[in-house]
C-alpha cells in the first residue's frame, strides 16, 4: 500500500532521515522503533505531507504522493494522530469529532454516517459527547484523536507515540482500539517508545537508528533479535546497531 524508497527529509537544511526505504503493507500494523532522534517521528510527517522530502519517492498504491499538500494527502486515505495535544480543549468531543470530517463537511448524509460508524466503534465519543474534550483523561484524549481520524474512513493510519503518557488501564484500552481497527482492515503505521507494547501489536517490525532504517522483519523477529532484546528489552547484552565489530577501535567487556 505504502512505499517510501532512498527518502531523505528534515528541517532547516539538514536531513534527518537518510535514504529510507519502508513499506507497509495492505491490513498489516508496522511499528517503527528507535532511541529517541532516530527520525521516526519524521518518517510520519513525512507521509502525512507535513514535511516534503528532499530527495526519494513515497508512493501510496502506486501514485507517487512526496510532493502532495497534506490535504490532498488527506483525500487519499492517509490520516495521522500526532503526539500529543491534538484536541481542541474548549470543544466538545462531539465538536472535535466532527472536525475529521471536515473534507467531507458538504455531503451531510455521508457526515452522519461516518459519526454513527464512529460512535459504533469508540462508544466514548457517544457517552461524553456534550464534554469538553479539556476535561478527558489522557487514555480517553487519545481515543477520541483516534475517533476523529476515523470520520474520513481513512485506508492507513498514522499514529504517533499512542501510549504517550498512559497509565496501563488507558494504555490496555488505547490498545484494544488499535487491535480491532487492525481486525477490520485498517492499515496502521505506528511510532511507539514503548517497545513491548508497539511490536506486541504489530504484525512487522522496522527499527530506526541515526535517520536510516537499521532492520526490518515480522514483529516477532524483530522482537526476538538480540541486539533489540539487549536495547529495549532489558535482554542479554549486545552492542549498540552501530557499534564498529570488536578489535576496531572498541573495547568489548562481557556481562
Amino acid at each position: 500500500m505504502l512505499s517510501m524508497k532512498a527518502v531523505f527529509a528534515g528541517y532547516g537544511g539538514g536531513n534527518v532521515l537518510q535514504s529510507v526505504d519502508l513499506e507497509c503493507a495492505e491490513q498489516t500494523i508496522t511499528c517503527i522503533v528507535g532511541p529517541n532522534g532516530a527520525g521516526k517521528s519524521t518518517v510520519l510527517r513525512v507521509i502525512s505531507g507535513l514535511l516534503r522530502p528532499s530527495a526519494g519517492e513515497i508512493t501510496m498504491d502506486g501514485e507517487a504522493i512526496g510532493d502532495q499538500a497534506p490535504d490532498e494527502i488527506l483525500r487519499r486515505g492517509i490520516t495521522q494522530v500526532p503526539q500529543s495535544h491534538a484536541l481542541f480543549p474548549a470543544m466538545s468531543v462531539h465538536e472535535n469529532v466532527l472536525m475529521g470530517g471536515y473534507l467531507i463537511r458538504k455531503n451531510r448524509t455521508l457526515l452522519r454516517e461516518r459519526l454513527d460508524m464512529v460512535k459504533d466503534r469508540v462508544p466514548l465519543v457517544a457517552s461524553r459527547a456534550g464534554d469538553h474534550a479539556g476535561n478527558l483523561s489522557g487514555g480517553q484524549r487519545r481515543m477520541v484523536e483516534i475517533a476523529r481520524c476515523l470520520m474520513l474512513d481513512p485506508k492507513l493510519i498514522l499514529l504517533d507515540e499512542p501510549s504517550l503518557g498512559l497509565d496501563p488501564r488507558s494504555l490496555a484500552g488505547v490498545a484494544d482500539l488499535i487491535h480491532a481497527l487492525h481486525q477490520e482492515g485498517t492499515t496502521v503505521l505506528l511510532v511507539e517508545q514503548n517497545v513491548r507494547l508497539g511490536l506486541g501489536l504489530a504484525t512487522h517490525g522496522v527499527v530506526m537508528e541515526g535517520g536510516k532504517v537499521r532492520l526490518t522483519g515480522t514483529a516477532a523477529a524483530v522482537k526476538d533479535d538480540p541486539e533489540i532484546a539487549s536495547l529495549y528489552l532489558g535482554g542479554t547484552k549486545a552492542p549498540p546497531l552501530n557499534s564498529p565489530p570488536a578489535g576496531q577501535g572498541t573495547e568489548t567487556t562481557s556481562v
